[in-house]
């Protein structure tokens, strides 16, 4: 299984990945699923990726292929929507090329958020269906998950919102992490997160948080107590409620 998130905010951007996957309870492997595009200066174009493992490699190897080729890639397409279409048509493309020659009871599906910046132009984050089409996240709507996301969800609608600042922003997807990694064995450490400022068109603050890292181990110890705290400071249900 798989948790992603991405984070479209007024001051910037916030994608953060785990790394787990397993294929059975005694195969479980660590791979990174989230890559990065970018020409400093010119574009950040972040990859965020759930579902088949082999379709999603597949997919980020051609497009990092075809960086190096004549045509349409990453690194030249003009705009964010293009870049997602470019996405889109990839994943289409790997399917259909390895579903005639598997079992059609092979699930070859995949999902990927794709975010980032271009030249000139506003940020944006969208998050591609396996069939291809995509939707974009809005000042309403900021965030998009991908994955196991349920347990992890409430604490993104009860808190971000488009005006969250960055920091705030981590923080709040870090903890829906922890309460989805609480909940679900599948999803699990470490973390790749990478803050994107708005208008900087760099790609220098990605990070890899391990399993013993003092801050997530801080904050994620906080918010546990601060959740017994704040339940045992509720008011006691009417005597009504529990005769």
């Amino acid at each position: 299984m798989t948790y992603c998130v991405a984070m479209h905010l007024a001051d910037g951007l916030v994608f953060i990945s785990d790394s787990r996957t397993n294929a059975g309870i005694d195969q479980i492997s660590t791979f990174r699923k989230l890559f990065v595009f970018n020409r400093s200066g010119e574009r950040v174009i972040v990859l965020q990726t759930a579902g088949n493992l082999a379709t999603s490699q597949s997919v980020v190897s051609l497009l990092r292929q075809r960086c190096n080729q004549d045509g349409a890639h990453l690194l030249n397409v003009p705009t964010l929507y293009d870049a997602t279409a470019l996405v889109a048509e990839t994943i289409r493309e790997v399917i259909a090329r390895d579903c005639t020659k598997l079992s059609g009871k092979v699930d070859l599906g995949c999902s990927f958020l794709v975010g980032g910046q271009i030249a000139e132009q506003p940020m944006g984050v969208y998050n591609i269906y396996p069939q291809g089409n995509f939707i974009q996240a809005t000042e309403d709507t900021p965030f998009m998950q991908l994955g196991e996301s349920k347990y992890g969800r409430p604490i993104l609608d009860r808190n971000l919102l488009y005006h969250t600042p960055l920091g705030e922003g981590l923080r709040c997807g870090l903890i829906s992490f922890d309460s989805t990694m609480r909940s679900n064995l599948s999803v699990g450490m470490p973390l790749d997160v990478l803050v994107y400022r708005k208008d900087s068109l760099a790609a220098s603050n990605c990070h890899r948080i391990g399993t013993h890292d003092p801050y997530f181990l801080r904050i994620q110890a906080q918010w546990a107590d601060g959740l017994r705290d704040l339940l045992a400071a509720l008011p006691e249900p009417p005597e009504v409620y529990i005769r």
